[in-house]
């Protein structure tokens, strides 16, 4: 059976400082951010369900 992790478990390692790398420079806040936004996989998927939805917003006020 796996044990659940506590601070104790990581008390060691806890206050070091953040590792820096010799060779790049750290990452700005916003160019991390890019890599886990989201993106339109299915391009025009959006237009094409607004579109949808307001024809079917049309016909039931018809």
């Amino acid at each position: 059976m796996k044990k659940n992790s506590t601070i104790e478990d990581y008390r060691d390692i806890i206050d070091l400082p953040h590792p820096e790398s010799k060779k790049h420079e750290r990452m700005s806040p916003l160019s991390r951010a890019a890599q886990f936004a989201p993106f339109a996989a299915l391009t025009g998927f959006g237009e094409q369900i607004a579109d949808t939805e307001k024809k079917s917003e049309e016909k039931r006020s018809l």
